[in-house]
């Protein structure tokens, strides 16, 4: 079974993120040892982004990113149930229903439970931006 890095390079629907990660030096943390669960926007989700500009800022490029990622694996059967999911940027991640489908924070799941050697790969088909980060959960 592959690690997390090798499972996204891959696949050339994760080119974008690839990019994005190599560019702010956390590709490492994709092939640790210690398990994460990484919420992994696909090449069409960085469209709707401004994503030139945030390149351009290696602090916002490495705090969006760091908000993909959490520790532990996050199975998609538990994750209605978990309200929150703190990230790797310290922010938290909403868990809620929208129309009877999970969505995590502004994203829906495309594809869920990519398990590999390190962890859980969840694909999303938008970025999660972490100023946001809490304003989905209905319940506040």
């Amino acid at each position: 079974m592959n690690d997390i890095l090798t499972t996204l390079r891959e696949d050339p629907a994760f080119e974008t993120l690839l990019h994005a990660l190599n560019k702010v030096s956390l590709l490492d943390v994709l092939a640790e040892g210690q398990p994460i669960t990484l919420f992994a926007p696909d090449n069409q989700a960085f469209t709707r982004i401004n994503l030139e500009e945030i390149m351009q800022d290696s602090s916002k490029l490495t705090d969006i990113l760091t908000y993909h990622i959490t520790d532990g694996e996050h199975l998609f059967d538990g994750l209605e149930d978990e309200e929150s999911i703190e990230t790797r940027n310290g922010k938290n991640l909403t868990a809620h229903l929208e129309v009877g489908q999970l969505r995590i924070d502004n994203a829906g799941l495309t594809k869920t439970d990519i398990h590999c050697s390190n962890g859980i790969i969840h694909v999303i088909d938008n970025v999660f931006l972490p100023q946001f980060s809490g304003w989905y959960c209905a319940c506040c």
